[in-house]
């Protein structure tokens, strides 16, 4: 469950810097310097509103998990995530060519803006790992239930559990190292 959340970090974070910096070479109506204090602000605004957001969610569904069964469908982590970034990609090429085209406006902005999206979902991942390490067990969603590469969508009822040490995937949602 948590590699669905943090499929979403790098496709934001790099674009997001990238954006940033052509941004800072651009002078804006704003100028550079308020351009990239207004992006400095919208990051962490943004970092802290993603990891934050549905947690209370997130939790009940941890605290309802049930052991997965023979007859669940679990995904590898590599066909989650590119299934997520497959599914996702026009959205993140709007979303690159939007916070580069800020830049004309506010310099650097938009890129920090998705920047924080990214760390955010990444902080997100994060704090899931967490729990899963305290749990001694990962948390996965059937792949049924996920709507539209949301985790905690309406058709997710309650999150499945294996071992820690079950799939390809480590807490967190990180590339197990073998």
């Amino acid at each position: 469950m948590a590699v669905i959340v943090r499929a979403g970090a790098a496709p934001m974070w790099w674009p997001g810097l990238l954006a940033a910096a052509i941004g800072a070479l651009v002078p804006g109506l704003t100028g550079r310097r308020v351009g990239l204090l207004t992006g400095a602000a919208l990051f962490l605004v943004t970092m802290a509103v993603v990891a934050l957001a549905r947690g209370k969610r997130y939790d009940g569904l941890a605290r309802g998990a049930t052991r997965a069964g023979r007859t669940d469908f679990l995904q590898d982590r590599a066909v989650t995530v590119r299934n997520w970034r497959h599914g996702h990609r026009w959205w993140l090429l709007g979303a690159f060519l939007v916070a580069v085209a800020s830049a004309f406006a506010v310099p650097g902005a938009g890129g920090l803006l998705l920047a924080g999206a990214g760390a955010g979902l990444w902080a997100k991942a994060v704090r899931i790992g967490q729990r899963e390490r305290r749990d001694d067990a990962l948390y996965w969603v059937r792949t049924d239930w996920v709507e539209r590469g949301r985790p905690t969508g309406r058709p997710v009822k309650a999150f499945r559990t294996t071992g820690p040490v079950a799939g390809d995937a480590a807490p967190g949602g990180a590339r197990r190292s073998r």
